[in-house]
């Protein structure tokens, strides 16, 4: 299995296709295979580079703190031992905050941007107390008593009533996450800096997906995103929650063709 390690954190990575290349970054909470609907049509024109994070999938577990721009860093390290020197980065919610922040401090490594169901500023205050409250009880009851509030959070109403059994499915793979991963994740994404402000200084071009059932980071958010990007236009999938690329796979994967196809369009011309 392909893996890469950098400070004693291994990372575990899939590569398929040929072409341009297109690094993935998941959820938290989840893996490389959230992509699982996307990868094969990406693979007909595009390298696709499929990231397990740091803590999460076939990725190693967790044991000290670190912070979004680490997992940068984290992606560099596969792309480097790929000998990739720029690509696509594509993320939903904390993986399009790492892409983001690739953006602002390694533009040169970054074509392009795919940011799915985001955001681009710090938590709110009542979230940094709802998620403690949630990584202690875990670490109290364990994950499980915490499954009906997180799927609330990861999927749409949609979803939730016409798809049980990908709920189903996905709330097991959510409880199979090891504590440690999700006290440590939990922590970065709630220390994260806002980017918001300098958002305006990177000009590469960048779709901007998001649900219109994400009531996690909305589409306020993603607008918000949009304004401040030079080069971004939004897209909305309808009945769609924060896991857009599960619950509406066809329309994600259709977004983020078009996008790719006027990017290369756009470098022939």
């Amino acid at each position: 299995m392909p893996n890469v390690e950098r400070n004693g954190v291994r990372i575990y990575y899939e590569d398929v296709g040929a072409g341009p290349p297109v690094v993935l970054g998941h959820s938290f909470l989840c893996s490389g295979d959230m992509w699982r609907h996307q990868i094969e049509p990406l693979a007909e024109s595009h390298r696709v580079i499929n990231i397990d994070q740091r803590g999460h999938g076939r990725s190693g577990a967790l044991t000290e703190p670190f912070d979004l721009y680490d997992m940068v860093d984290d992606v560099l390290a596969v792309l480097d031992d790929l000998g990739i020197e720029t690509a696509v980065w594509a993320g939903l919610s904390i993986g399009g905050m790492v892409a983001m922040r690739a953006a602002i401090i390694v533009p040169e490594r970054v074509s392009g941007l795919i940011l799915v169901d985001t955001h681009a500023g710090t938590e709110s205050p009542f979230n940094k107390i709802k998620y403690r409250a949630m990584v202690l009880g875990a670490r109290l009851m364990g994950v499980r008593p915490f499954l009906p509030t997180i799927i609330q959070i990861m999927f749409g109403s949609t979803t939730r009533r016409e798809n049980p059994d990908l709920v189903d499915e996905w709330a097991e793979k959510l409880a199979a996450n090891q504590l440690s991963s999700i006290s440590l994740t939990t922590g970065a994404l709630i220390r994260r800096d806002s980017v918001v402000e300098i958002l305006g200084g990177v000009r590469l071009p960048t779709a901007v997906i998001v649900g219109s059932e994400d009531d996690t980071l909305p589409e306020a958010y993603s607008r918000e995103i949009v304004r401040s990007l030079p080069e971004a236009s939004l897209v909305v999938i309808p009945e769609a929650g924060h896991l857009s690329s599960l619950e509406q796979p066809e329309a994600v994967i259709r977004a983020m063709l078009e996008f790719l196809d006027g990017l290369e369009e756009g470098i022939g011309g």
